[in-house]
């Protein structure tokens, strides 16, 4: 039920909750879209007077403060719920254990920490979004088995399978924003949309990190639904800015991150996006603004993706570009790692430190 309110809910999290009543499921709901009722609200409505001495299970602590709506444990209070079982607590210093205590003072039963490494990875954007005001940055790509994402001419359709793709669609569903390099744009000049059997009403913001604005104003990411952001430096020329936006951008300007080499400051970049209430972000390519978020540590997961072909040419594209490591023991490595296979490719999934 929580992951059916990943690409809808931010930046409130997702959340999924069941109402039993003697071993049978009387309740259900999700995080609707903000302003509107919580997973805990929609399931007791669903229950109605069923509710009365039922068993809740909720993926994330009760909310116990007015925000857009009022507190969701004086509606479990009222709906007469006997006990809560609660995956895990609310990081969100307003809530922090203060639900689960809301509960208790009201006589409810309450049980934590059932399937709470499930529970935490569902939100992990938001965990860290509401204790650290940043967006969560996932880093996809798909490359070969000489770590290829296109040939020596530019060429990437298509490095992965069908389903590798389909699953993308997915990991876009559940993003707020998209982010993509401005030579992704030049070479593939992608969409940069959700697309899947399902639909989906609200599309992630596009952001284009473009330090000079050469993104071209007829790139077909103007012409989708949705948003599209460009972020640039003082660097870019104001007649390319201004055409940008008459193409319907929204251009941002930003100080480079380093004077020698322009490139937008990227940590500057996820502020403001944070501030936007960003939640998470799911970063597409190219290979240079990939090795810039692995050089300045703002990476917190990796998707990728590996085809059994190989590319080869030393011309041709790597998936990081970047400074790099200088020796081994200053490499990036993954931990939590997860293997899953979709038809021939080999996703591999990690998370940035311990």
């Amino acid at each position: 039920m929580a992951r059916l309110a990943l690409g809808s809910s931010s930046p409130n999290p997702a959340v999924g909750a069941v109402i039993a009543q003697d071993g049978v499921i009387i309740g259900e709901g999700y995080t609707q879209p903000p302003g509107s009722a919580h997973a805990e609200v929609v399931a007791l409505r669903q229950a109605g007077k069923g509710a009365q001495g039922a068993t809740m299970y909720v993926t994330l602590e009760p909310c116990c403060h007015f925000g857009r709506t009022p507190p969701c444990t004086q509606a479990i209070v009222e709906g007469g719920i006997a006990e809560v079982h609660i995956a895990t607590l609310d990081p969100n210093p307003l809530v922090s254990s203060r639900g689960k205590a809301a509960l208790e003072d009201a006589g409810i039963k309450t049980r934590v920490g059932e399937h709470e490494e499930e529970a935490r990875e569902l939100n992990e954007a938001y965990i860290k979004f509401i204790t650290t005001g940043l967006p969560f940055v996932t880093i996809k790509f798909a490359m070969s088995l000489d770590g290829k994402i296109a040939t020596r001419t530019g060429d990437s359709r298509w490095i992965s399978g069908e389903g590798s793709r389909e699953y993308v669609h997915q990991l876009r569903r559940a993003a707020d924003a998209i982010m993509v390099g401005v030579n992704t744009i030049l070479y593939d000049d992608p969409q940069l949309t959700s697309r899947d059997s399902s639909g989906l009403e609200k599309q992630p913001l596009r952001v284009i990190v473009d330090s000079g604005a050469r993104i071209p104003p007829t790139a077909r990411v103007f012409n989708e639904p949705g948003t599209t952001m460009v972020a640039t430096t003082p660097a870019a020329v104001s007649s390319r800015v201004k055409k940008l936006e008459e193409a319907g951008a929204e251009v941002l300007e930003f100080s480079p991150f380093s004077p020698k080499e322009g490139l937008v400051d990227l940590e500057e970049l996820l502020r403001e996006l944070g501030r936007r209430e960003i939640t998470r972000i799911l970063v597409e390519g190219g290979g240079t603004l990939l090795g810039s978020l692995f050089d300045q540590g703002l990476v917190d997961k990796v998707i990728a993706f590996i085809t059994p072909m190989i590319i080869g040419g030393k011309e041709a594209k790597l998936a990081v570009g970047g400074k790099g490591a200088d020796r081994i023991a200053e490499e990036f490595r993954l931990s939590r790692v997860k293997v899953e296979r979709f038809g021939d490719d080999v996703m591999i999934v990690g998370y940035a430190g311990c």
